[in-house]
């Protein structure tokens, strides 16, 4: 890649630089940083988040994008983590209805009584131990104390089970020496990043001293803060603070190390995730997540969204400092999770439109098996200084919300600050007023989205109900489709004022889906590239490295080769 000139100072940057000061300076913005984030502004406190790339670009990317209360942490004994999972997944199922749907999840069953005297032994232990497979009455057990846990006043159906013939009535395409199903509700996430930014934007929206800058990263502290380094000019600059909060997830330790208070908080393992476009397996999944233990006993799943397979997850302890890859070694892997389900199935490298990996935020575990590492989070607090450091250790997805509310507890505790409002019944971004009807949307589209013939679906699933805010914009200027009418020129100048699109990949990989579902082209990337260069000051230079710069990404961290 050849170096561009620097571009203009942002407002916004300018905005933090010059103001200086503010309460609370949030480091990491991914999900767990934008939600604590959200609740400071929420409590009228400033705030200040920094992210070093684009919003939920790092972990926060690389989900399985489902909204779980984790079943088989009942294994690791992590009961109070499952409570607390599922009262999540239940109030998102309310709060961000737009992007959080309920998912129809089926275990595939080989056996009866497999793993009943082993389980109490791992439970114990926290080590794998010999493979050794999971027997539907040790998942009955499981699924009935994740019932007690699950049902919100009955709101969510119970779990069912079925045997042989019914289940292969069911789900025809099943490997026929399956003897069980179990099948049970939890929840898809269909865009996390948009999710992450529906989160940032309340923020944003609640407080007039809650900023948020990316591609802006701390590079050292001060006596009363810290200092930051704009990735866009080069320039640094400093900010006092209250407070100074961690949340840069799998890279805390780092972070930490460049503030100058060397931490060995994390132990974080890679997962990797394939999507196929693959219309057999689509539909022998029936609209169902397949959810189950492969052979070595890690748990697996096969998941249909957006007309695309996901597969996933593996569980290999990884280096924050190296890029995560989904390596050919796991997908091979994935081959064979599919060939044990659905032994039927054809299926090839040509139908991998996606692939990607992340590092997951967990704690260090020593010789602790990684799928027995816990996805439950601490606060640590380093009050050595003058200006107290917080540092989230773990976290995942589904808490998010709890994970932020609890973090602001202890912040607010920290700069002598009340809390004011409670975010348990307060709804997400588009999620306000959102219509979970088909006749409630087609009123509501008719209603906000006059005129926009067939993108008002794309639009309301992109924005949920933000989206008539963004159609009032498309419509005040002359506006073209671009990506295959996928997004529009307008679209992508709202994206720019208000999203903080700043690259090519941003667009491309977290405001829309055109990379994870495979239609991204190089014209493609040009075409974008050619609309954001105006809106962004880019030079001709800087236009063509963005594209460039795409590609190489596609292919180095994605797997994906586009042809010129």
């Amino acid at each position: 890649m050849t170096d561009t000139a620097p571009l203009p100072e942002r407002s916004s940057v300018r905005a933090v630089r010059e103001a200086g000061r503010t309460s609370v300076v949030v480091i990491g913005g991914g999900i767990n940083g934008i939600s604590t984030f959200r609740d400071l502004a929420l409590q009228g406190v400033d705030v200040v988040l920094v992210e070093r790339s684009d919003f939920a670009s790092g972990a926060s990317a690389a989900s399985s994008h489902m909204v779980h209360g984790g079943i088989r942490y009942l294994e690791n004994g992590e009961f109070r983590l499952v409570r607390e999972s599922v009262q999540e997944r239940n109030r998102l199922l309310r709060l961000a209805p737009h992007f959080v749907r309920p998912l129809e999840t089926t275990i595939p069953i080989y056996s009866t009584f497999s793993g009943i005297l082993s389980a109490p032994m791992r439970f114990l232990t926290h080590k794998s131990g010999r493979p050794q497979e999971r027997g539907a009455a040790l998942i009955k057990l499981g699924l009935m104390i994740y019932d007690l846990f699950s049902r919100d006043g009955g709101s969510v159906p119970r779990h069912r089970f079925l045997r042989r013939r019914k289940a292969s009535e069911d789900l025809p395409a099943l490997d026929d020496r399956v003897a069980y199903t179990a099948t049970y509700f939890d929840a898809s996430m269909h865009d996390p990043e948009r999710l992450a930014l529906d989160v940032l934007l309340d923020g944003i929206d609640a407080h007039e001293g809650a900023q948020a800058i990316n591609y802006a990263e701390a590079i050292g502290a001060t006596n009363d803060g810290v200092r930051i380094r704009d990735r866009e000019t080069g320039k640094t600059f400093e900010i006092a603070a209250d407070a100074v909060v961690n949340t840069s997830g799998p890279w805390t330790d780092l972070t930490n190390e460049a503030l100058g208070t060397p931490t060995r908080f994390m132990g974080g393992t890679k997962g990797s995730h394939i999507v196929l476009d693959h219309p057999e397996l689509l539909e022998a999944t029936r609209g169902r997540e397949i959810f189950f233990e492969h052979s070595d006993g890690r748990i697996v799943l096969i998941y249909p969204l957006k007309g695309r397979v996901l597969v996933g997850t593996t569980d290999i302890d990884a280096d924050p400092r190296e890029n995560a890859v989904c390596t050919e070694e796991e997908v091979d892997y994935f081959f064979d999770l599919i060939r044990h389900v659905f032994p039927t199935i054809d299926i090839d490298r040509s139908q991998i439109v996606f692939r990607f990996s992340g590092i997951r935020p967990l704690p260090r575990h020593e010789d602790t098996a990684p799928g027995f590492v816990s996805r439950d989070y601490r606060i640590e607090v380093d009050s050595s200084r003058r200006v107290p450091f917080v540092s989230l250790v773990g976290g995942k997805w589904t808490t998010f919300r709890a994970l932020g509310e609890s973090l602001s507890t202890r912040v607010l505790e920290l700069i002598g600050a009340p809390r004011t409002t409670d975010t348990r019944q307060l709804p997400i971004g588009g999620g306000r007023d959102f219509p979970t009807t088909d006749a409630a949307r087609a009123a509501w589209m008719g209603e906000h989205l006059a005129g926009a013939g067939e993108r008002a679906e794309l639009l309301l699933a992109r924005y949920g109900t933000r989206a008539a805010d963004v159609w009032r914009f498309v419509q005040d200027d002359e506006d073209e489709p671009l990506a295959h009418g996928d997004l529009s020129t307008r679209e992508l100048a709202w994206m720019v004022r208000e999203e903080q699109v700043r690259r090519l990949e941003d667009v491309v990989h977290r405001r829309t889906s055109l990379a994870f579902t495979g239609r991204v082209e190089r014209r493609t990337l040009e075409e974008i590239a050619t609309h954001l260069a105006p809106l962004l000051s880019w030079d001709a230079a800087r236009r063509v490295h963005e594209v460039e710069s795409v590609l190489h990404n596609l292919g180095e961290e994605h797997g994906l080769l586009l042809a010129a």
